[in-house]
């Protein structure tokens, strides 16, 4: 799995659009310190999350005071906004996709002491030692970062369609 991030404001939507269509994780509003190296606090987070929004549709919030299911409402919308594109993420992912790795340099960090490959679009104004894949580009332009994103996207889809057709290739070998 793949960890698309990028905080600054010309990535987030694409960011965000185009790890939903690939099927993987985003950070797009903040990266919170600590969302790999203290991985277990974060789940603790998006578990908490996934509880409001299960009272949510269970009718808990119909028996509460309006001010709590407002607190509630607006915990669970911070949660979201933060923790919204790592929901669903069990365990560390496999690689980090960085939009701009000089804005990000905490994410970086975090990878590099992990040692969690990081696939980056480098500026000429950011250092290409701390990334182990380097694809030179604009992360200003909203276009060139929407146009790599899909990309990366694209790429991780086919990859997961050559693992599945290679899964059927197995099974049909095996009968």
């Amino acid at each position: 799995s793949i960890l698309f991030v990028g905080t600054k404001k010309q990535a987030q939507e694409a960011v965000k659009e185009e790890a939903l269509r690939s099927g993987q994780f985003f950070v797009n509003e903040r990266w919170l310190g600590g969302m790999l190296t203290n991985f277990q606090t974060i789940q603790k987070r998006i578990s908490r999350l996934k509880e409001l929004e299960t009272m949510e549709q269970d009718g808990t919030f119909e028996v509460l005071t309006k001010k709590e299911v407002m607190q509630l409402r607006h915990e669970m919308a911070r949660l979201e906004k933060y923790l919204g594109g790592i929901k669903e993420m069990n365990k560390l992912p496999g690689a980090l996709f960085v939009v701009d790795p000089r804005k990000e340099r905490i994410a970086v960090a975090e990878a590099r002491k992990l040692n969690i490959p990081i696939v980056a679009i480098v500026d000429t104004n950011c250092d290409p030692d701390e990334i182990d894949y380097v694809i030179p580009g604009n992360d200003d332009a909203i276009r060139a970062v929407k146009l790599l994103t899909a990309k990366i996207a694209d790429a991780m889809l086919e990859g997961n369609q050559g693992a599945e057709n290679a899964q059927a290739d197995e099974e049909t070998a095996e009968q």
